[in-house]
């Protein structure tokens, strides 16, 4: 009787935790589509971008071509590394085309411009919360598949780790230069 007891206490633990790590993952799938999202109306929105600075920028074209290139790979991208990496060049050749718009004063004051880099703007914010929730669901996953008990229902069940998605900003990483003369 004490067996048949601890044999279903077992296995009501056991299911618990199963459900427990798919639930978790299905909240990762979750919190990737929530930046997919985001990332897309990032690259609806870059064509316009090109578009209206095109006719001001006739000698940038390199500027504008690198920027293409990049929005092409970033949409090809297979995981979630190649994501980030695909993310950190376009974002470069993004900031480069802005320090290049500033040669522009009538492209600065061109409210189609000013409108499309406003949403920009707010993209990218956006991308910014829904990488952070992703990266929390990663941590929470990647904590439940790697703690006991739940490890061995893990590797029984080939529950894998997560990636994080993690867009290096160089300017992020780089000391405030402070001057006080």
């Amino acid at each position: 009787m004490y067996i048949l007891g601890l044999v279903v206490l077992l296995g009501v633990i056991f299911v618990i935790i199963y459900n427990k790590l798919v639930k978790q993952r299905n909240m990762v799938k979750e919190a990737w589509s929530g930046i997919d999202v985001q990332l897309k109306r990032r690259y609806d929105l870059i064509p316009n971008l090109l578009n209206t600075v095109k006719g001001y920028m006739k000698h940038e074209k390199q500027v504008l071509e690198n920027i293409t290139r990049a929005r092409a790979q970033a949409i090809e991208a297979k995981d979630v590394k190649e994501q980030g990496l695909a993310e950190n060049a376009l974002s470069g050749f993004m900031k480069n085309l802005f320090a290049v718009v500033e040669n522009y004063p009538d492209l600065k004051a061109n409210t189609n411009f000013i409108h499309l880099q406003e949403t920009l703007t707010e993209i990218e914010g956006e991308i910014q919360l829904a990488r952070r929730y992703y990266n929390g669901t990663v941590r929470n996953y990647n904590t439940s598949i790697q703690t006991f008990p739940a490890v061995m229902v893990a590797k029984l069940f080939a529950f894998t780790e997560e990636e994080y998605f993690e867009i290096e900003d160089s300017t992020e990483k780089s000391v405030p230069k402070v001057n006080f003369d």
